[in-house]
């Protein structure tokens, strides 16, 4: 069985981004968190194009 090398690795970029926001949101209080994923949800929302 031949293996390929790996491009990218989602899983390890997965983990990497989960470990930064964790750590960013442990230093926020509820509606501080809150209202960083409505700021988040407005600026960074992709939509789908016809």
């Amino acid at each position: 069985m031949k293996r390929t090398e790996k491009q990218f690795d989602a899983v390890a970029f997965m983990r990497q981004q989960r470990d930064t926001l964790s750590e960013k949101l442990a230093k926020m209080t509820k509606s501080e968190i809150l209202a960083y994923f409505e700021k988040r949800k407005s600026e960074t929302s992709i939509k789908p194009c016809a």
